[in-house]
């Protein structure tokens, strides 16, 4: 806090500082910027899981104003399932080629392929259903599904929180399915 009188500047400290350690400790956990994690301690006071908390609403924050920002730049990623019978094609789009060269961003496309085969979704998002189609959003979309890796968060999470990491609009323009017949 800065307070100014006349001419004369009196710089005061906040209450309590914040260890660099734990800051390290926040952004390795989150892929927050560095100031970023210090803000969000000490909003929180220096509780790691309500800052936690405030980075990710930040970041949904941060996906939310960059959802209509055109992705022109991507990645198209295969996995095939072990025993070869089973497979999945995911085309994941970003602003640009530096991101998506990024092997966070490889490991989302990769994540959301092995999704795909592992749910079998028929749409990307509830947008994408057909009207007068029977479809339950949660089986049915992608982006609503809970992820194959951590049950607690959506696929849309996932997506958002790689759009706070990289500070770019990303989105999972189309995928296929491939089934050996049995």
């Amino acid at each position: 806090m800065t307070i100014r009188l006349r001419k004369m500047t009196i710089r005061m400290k906040p209450k309590f500082e914040v260890s660099t350690a734990t800051v390290k400790e926040l952004r390795d956990a989150t892929g927050a910027g560095v100031m970023a994690c210090r803000n969000a301690l000490l909003e929180a006071r220096a509780d790691m899981d309500k800052a936690a908390q405030i980075l990710q609403q930040q970041g949904l924050a941060k996906a939310r104003r960059k959802s209509d920002r055109a992705t022109s730049q991507g990645v198209i990623e295969a996995y095939i399932h072990l025993g070869g019978r089973l497979g999945a094609m995911v085309e994941l789009n970003c602003e640009s080629d530096f991101v998506a060269r990024t092997d966070g961003f490889k490991a989302l496309a990769h994540d959301l392929a092995m999704q795909v085969v592992a749910c079998s979704p028929r749409f990307v998002s509830s947008q994408d259903i057909p009207p007068g189609e029977a479809a339950e959003e949660d089986q049915d979309c992608l982006l609503s599904q809970p992820f194959i890796r951590d049950p607690q968060r959506t696929v849309q999470d996932l997506v958002a929180e790689a759009i706070a990491k990289t500070g770019e609009n990303i989105r999972v323009r189309r995928f296929a399915r491939f089934e050996l017949d049995s």
